[in-house]
């Protein structure tokens, strides 16, 4: 049998980790030779790319491709309570020559703070925020993988509820999840994953197509059974019976609208905030604030027109100083103008490290932000360096990492030391 470039390519995708890197492998000699076209090179960064491990289209060595296909200089992966896809990401990274980093993100309860009662950056719970931790050192996976294990297992247990009460609101329809059969074959738990509320409605999504089919019945069944209003564009997706991403473009609809109707309160499986702040300073990560703000049209398309930190945000300011924060991730392509500079001018103030990181994980998001060209967002690139540096120095020893007292002490500035860790960076790259 005959093996083609595209079997490598869906093998990119394939049952486990050493058989994606083979075809990757395969892929990379295929493009020394010149068989393949060689990417450009368009000095874009991400550091914020999901995989299979949380919810994805893409397994490590799949979003490896995917960024350097895009001309991406580098690429990071940022599961949630998952941090098993690293040791792929890290080498599919070395075999196509590309940079990497590798962190995690998850949810904290900020109960005993000065933000208890607000609605933070989650849409679907008040007192509950998104954090990331970037630049893992590579010696602290397993320690990670121990961390989160408790808070997975807890997930599974209100994601089970959450299963009940979509078969609450279908089973008069003739729709029933199971989650051991529906759910988890779509994930990575057997090996390490974790099982998100995105899982649950992909498995719903598939039923639905299964028993409505595609287009005009299936959205009627959205608008008239389950009262859900379907943006144009969207609507338009769903009407195309050819089109490759349905089942996600259905995601993306009942994310939206229908997360409210099944959604079990989080708080037993979010650790609180102090917690983890303490639990990454202890491996010499980068803890980050995910900055989301107020969001009137949705970019990824699956959030409603809802407000969030703006009407306090310096206050949120104080608050995740205090609780010693490093840094703060946003999304240049998901704010306005006016809320970008707002963030920069409180960073500047409060001398929090900026990443920024494109949400990926659906096919129709781009690996690329088109808002890095914007002199404005340079530090953003400057900034993805100093990561890669960061994690290279704390990998061979935690003391040497960016946010250390012995590096704090030696470059107290906080723009002095991304210079620093820019330069160990970007000697990476070129090692590579």
């Amino acid at each position: 049998m005959v093996v083609t470039y595209d079997d490598y390519i869906k093998g990119l995708n394939g049952d486990n980790p050493q058989s994606r890197l083979d075809s990757l492998k395969e892929l990379k000699k295929a493009i020394d030779r010149g068989d393949i076209p060689k990417s450009d090179d368009k000095g874009y960064v991400n550091n914020h790319i999901h995989t299979t491990y949380s919810f994805s289209p893409y397994s490590p060595t799949k979003a490896v491709w995917m960024a350097y296909r895009a001309g991406l200089t580098t690429a990071g992966i940022m599961d949630h309570d998952s941090i098993s896809g690293a040791r792929e990401f890290i080498e599919a990274g070395k075999i196509m020559g590309m940079a990497t980093t590798i962190g995690v993100e998850c949810r904290v309860d900020f109960t005993q703070t000065p933000l208890r009662g607000r609605r933070i950056n989650n849409p679907d719970q008040d007192d509950i925020a998104y954090v990331a931790l970037h630049g893992i050192p590579h010696t602290q996976i397993q320690k990670v993988k121990e961390f989160f294990a408790p808070f997975t297992e807890e997930r599974n247990k209100r994601n089970r509820q959450m299963v009940d009460n979509i078969n609450r609101i279908f089973n008069k329809h003739g729709i029933q999840l199971d989650f051991d059969k529906d759910v988890v074959p779509l994930s990575q738990y057997h090996d390490g994953g974790s099982i998100t509320e995105r899982h649950l409605l992909f498995a719903l999504s598939k039923k639905l197509v299964q028993a409505l089919g595609k287009g005009q019945r299936l959205l009627d069944f959205l608008i008239c059974n389950l009262g859900i209003e379907v943006k144009p564009n969207i609507e338009k997706y769903l009407l195309d019976e050819s089109n490759d991403f349905y089942e996600y473009d259905l995601l993306g609809v009942l994310k939206s609208d229908l997360v409210e109707m099944i959604y079990v309160d989080a708080t037993p499986e979010c650790p609180d905030v102090r917690k983890v702040i303490e639990f990454s300073k202890e491996i010499g990560a980068i803890s980050a604030y995910a900055y989301l703000g107020d969001v009137g049209d949705s970019v990824t398309g699956d959030k409603k027109t809802q407000k969030f930190e703006d009407d306090y945000l310096d206050l949120l300011f104080d608050v995740i100083k205090d609780l010693g924060f490093d840094a703060v991730t946003y999304m240049p392509t998901r704010n306005t103008m006016d809320q970008l500079k707002r963030v920069k001018e409180l960073c500047t103030k409060y001398e929090l490290f900026e990443i920024s990181g494109e949400d990926i994980n659906s096919p129709r998001q781009s690996f690329v932000c088109q808002a890095i060209n914007n002199p404005l967002f340079q530090n953003l690139i400057d900034s993805t360096w100093a990561l890669i540096g960061h994690e290279i120095a704390a990998t061979k020893d935690i003391c040497d990492g960016m946010f250390s007292s012995k590096t704090i002490s030696k470059y107290p500035d906080i723009n002095e030391r991304i210079q620093v860790y820019k330069k160990l960076g970007m000697e990476e790259l070129r090692g590579r």
